[in-house]
């Protein structure tokens, strides 16, 4: 794990944070890595049932790429893979949030830039402290904002998403909220708090629920009707200990107890 990167579970939630403050918590191939590992981790553990991705600092939740470090990589290494869309770490970041069987929040704030704009678009959930100023630089760096230019149009409007890649223009939370960018916003003292409470709702829900909901979401986009019908994403909660402690937990009228089995 980086120094950059750090993680605490409790209570079934795995929070991760970025810890860079003094360079707003760019994304270094360090930084890259440890939270590639991060969340693996949290795919793989079945007692996290809900993850929230946050930052340290005031001025923002991530800048994006570390600048320095692909200047410095193109000065020795000029043409190499890791430049390109879909080579390298960059790419594997992005699928592995999208592909995290856990329900990921982002709670974002100030300057969330670049790569740190697409880690939101990678969560399940964004909510934004009201300082909130995220954008899409990357057309006045010569950078193509891969992720973003694929998955922003599957959540704005595509006239929205294109005037946010064409132009990189930044915008606030309100106008983030309006366009269904993020889903709620609150004062920055009280984002770490309010990213905490929809975790809990969300752990007090059945686990194996949310993950059909993510999975099904997330694969059936683009297919036609019958086929996204069809496909029976995993896990399977229908079958599963889960729903029998349910329906007890409803006809008892009692809080239920669930195993994620």
């Amino acid at each position: 794990m980086s120094p950059n990167v750090t993680v605490t579970v409790e209570d079934k939630i795995a929070t991760i944070s970025l810890t860079d403050v003094d360079r707003m918590n760019a994304l270094s191939s360090a930084t890259i890595s440890a939270l590639i590992s991060a969340f693996e981790a949290a795919h793989h553990d079945n007692d996290i049932w809900v993850v929230v991705l946050r930052a340290e600092g005031d001025r923002g939740f991530c800048v994006g790429r570390d600048l320095r470090e692909v200047r410095a990589n193109d000065l020795s290494h000029p043409g190499t893979a890791d430049s390109l869309p879909m080579h390298g770490l960059e790419r594997n970041l992005f699928e592995v949030i999208v592909e995290c069987a856990k329900p990921v929040i982002a709670a974002i704030f100030g300057h969330t830039l670049g790569g740190g704009a697409e880690l939101a678009l990678a969560a399940d959930i964004r909510i934004a402290a009201d300082n909130l100023s995220i954008g899409f630089p990357e057309v006045t760096r010569g950078f193509g904002a891969n992720f973003a230019s694929v998955v922003l149009p599957r959540i704005v409007p595509l006239g929205v998403a294109n005037d946010l890649l064409f132009t990189g223009r930044r915008i606030g939370a309100s106008e983030a909220a309006a366009v269904h960018l993020v889903n709620r916003v609150v004062p920055p003292a009280a984002l770490d708090r309010a990213a905490r409470d929809y975790a809990e709702t969300l752990r007090s829900n059945a686990p194996l629920t949310i993950r059909r909901y993510k999975a099904m979401g997330t694969r059936a986009q683009g297919l036609p009707l019958a086929a996204a019908l069809r496909l029976d994403a995993p896990p399977n909660p229908y079958l599963s200990e889960d729903r029998r402690e349910g329906i007890a937990a409803f006809l008892e009228k009692r809080a239920p107890e669930w195993a994620a089995r």
